[in-house]
């Protein structure tokens, strides 16, 4: 968002501004989701425990995990039929300290809003199986993007965010092709549906000020919006593994973009006192955002050392410069279509880990991650306080049976303090920090047949 002196801008742009009030909250709801506690932005990885507990280094690549089915489709050549059943609890804590000024200057009143952060759930659910000699499908639901921010009714930042909740499950259909020994290929195509919900306050005072020639002030009269929206979109996945030595396997996987066009309505709660000053405006509608999540690629190295040590590495790249902007338009015509501009970049995942096989039953792993993220104190907004992490992680396994196993992770995330600058829809500029902390415990069933 330009830096722009807040007093020309209303004077410049009273019109947009009150479009923009609804757009902003729409533009970031459907697009800024759940990471404030695990990958960057609103990326998920949490889709494999076992990965989990060695930070994900050779996801792609490791065998006897049935999430290649999303990781790295290649991978499944060797599986034996199977199910693995995956589910993660995300434990975020995110508070913001520090101030703002309304359009006038003057101080915006109200706490802190809280912690922000909570307790969700992210599953995932695997079925893989061998086709003759040669071929290998498998299936997927899992939820590689989201995120959730919750602040306290009444706080300074109240004109940027309330609550924020995306949830963005995909289903995934695998193939896998073995070419020889030491080469296979994979694809998949995956069906996405994105659903998001948003609300923040509005600053009527603000909105009203100049056409009642300062009858009316910002923060006087506040207001509500909540807006809905979903959408399904699709997209694809190639992949390859390749095993140079007995000892070695090197995957890697191209994720695609996938375009969503989000269908919502937007509400608003206006009080009766000021709704024939804002005549048309201001009214529930239709609205609707074009919205994409990024490509990835993984690149995924595991190797065995002997039968009891084998180590892997995992480097992620992901596209966040593909959202540079969003645009919202409304069915009301009395609310132009606007947006802003994020001009994310892109990032990088590493990580290292391994497993130790104390004997044929139990399991140790351990890892370590570092995390980029795509926003800036200029590109960051209290509905996504994101900043690059540190993951620590370790994991144990238990196989019960040649049949059956059980797995579980925790890993403890190190997260930067992330400092916002930003300026609301009606010129409210809230300044300061995120101090976030956040704890993952992952859980996995595996049957195989």
């Amino acid at each position: 968002m330009p830096a722009q002196p807040t007093a020309i801008r209303m004077r410049a742009e009273s019109k947009s501004s009150i479009a923009l009030l609804a757009v902003v909250p729409l533009a970031i709801v459907l697009l800024g989701w759940h990471t404030s506690a695990n990958a960057s932005a609103f990326q998920l990885k949490e889709n494999s425990t076992k990965a989990l507990g060695r930070a994900f280094a050779g996801a792609g690549a490791a065998p006897d995990d049935y999430a290649v089915v999303v990781n790295n489709p290649a991978a499944m050549i060797g599986l034996s039929e199977g199910f693995q059943g995956d589910l993660t609890a995300i434990q975020f804590k995110t508070e913001f300290s520090g101030d703002g000024r309304d359009v006038l200057g003057q101080p915006l009143t109200g706490g802190n809003g809280g912690n922000a952060g909570g307790v969700k759930p992210v599953p995932a659910l695997f079925y893989a199986a061998p086709v003759g000699n040669a071929f290998a499908i498998g299936a997927a639901i899992t939820a590689p993007f989201g995120f959730f921010t919750d602040y306290d009714e009444g706080w300074k930042g109240r004109y940027s965010a309330l609550k924020s909740d995306l949830q963005s499950p995909a289903f995934t259909l695998s193939g896998a092709w073995k070419l020889s020994d030491q080469f296979s290929l994979g694809a998949s195509a995956i069906a996405q549906h994105t659903s998001a919900e948003l609300s923040n306050a509005i600053n009527f005072g603000a909105i009203l000020l100049q056409p009642t020639q300062g009858a009316v002030l910002p923060q006087s009269v506040d207001g509500k919006v909540q807006i809905t929206g979903d959408d399904w979109g699709y997209g694809w996945q190639l992949a390859a593994l390749w095993k140079p030595t007995p000892n070695d396997r090197i995957g890697i996987s191209y994720h695609s973009k996938i375009d969503h066009e989000i269908r919502g309505d937007a509400d608003f709660t206006v009080p009766a006192s000021i709704a024939p000053l804002l005549g048309p405006r201001f009214v529930d509608t239709g609205a609707s955002a074009a919205l994409t999540t990024p490509a990835f690629v993984d690149l995924s190295w595991w190797h065995e050392v002997n039968a009891k040590w084998s180590v892997g590495a995992q480097a992620t790249w992901t596209k966040w410069s593909v959202f540079k902007d969003l645009t919202v338009r409304f069915d009301n015509p009395a609310q132009p279509p606007s947006g802003d501009v994020y001009n994310w970049e892109d990032t990088w995942f590493g990580s290292i880990g391994a497993d130790y096989r104390i004997d044929d039953v139990w399991t140790l792993r351990g890892g370590f991650a570092a995390d980029g993220s795509p926003t800036a104190e200029r590109t960051r907004t209290p509905r996504v306080p994101d900043s690059a992490r540190h993951w620590a992680s370790v994991g144990l396994g238990y196989r019960s049976s040649d049949r059956f196993e059980i797995n579980f992770a925790y890993v403890h995330l190190f997260l930067n303090e992330a400092n916002v600058n930003s300026i609301s829809a009606t010129a409210d500029r809230l300044t300061g920090s995120y101090a976030t902390s956040s704890n993952l415990l992952s859980v996995s069933a595996q049957y195989h047949f």
